[in-house]
């Protein structure tokens, strides 16, 4: 007979326990963001506002966290729309920072949540 910690272990996604543990770890990660950006040596004056708040930080991970649990196949528009819609849904905190992100076209920052439909 053998013990239950001789059977290998099935390997899972992790479930987030709250929106409140989201934004922690989110605010942890903007912080060493910060940090690195400022020992490199450049202005916050210059970088502040092109960084994602702690609510679009936690929408990006959640949309990460759908993308891998798809194989890493990145979505078409139809599908990035229902899934920042379903992170809204999930969590109804995080509504305001789905919807920025979904209107955001021609966004001033580095990175840009928006999915863009390829021109043929």
């Amino acid at each position: 007979m053998s013990s239950s910690a001789d059977q290998p272990r099935e390997v899972t996604p992790r479930r987030r326990a709250s929106l409140e543990l989201l934004r922690a770890e989110a605010t942890d990660e903007l912080s060493v963001i910060i940090e690195e950006r400022l020992l490199g040596g450049e202005d916050p004056w210059e970088f502040m506002e092109e960084l994602p708040s702690v609510d679009e930080l936690v929408v990006f991970t959640l949309r990460a966290e759908n993308i891998a649990a798809n194989g890493g196949v990145r979505p078409n528009p139809a599908r990035h729309y229902r899934v920042l819609r379903q992170i809204a849904l999930d969590y109804p905190p995080l509504t305001p920072a789905v919807w920025k992100l979904l209107g955001e076209a021609n966004t001033h920052r580095r990175w840009d949540a928006v999915v863009h439909t390829e021109a043929s």
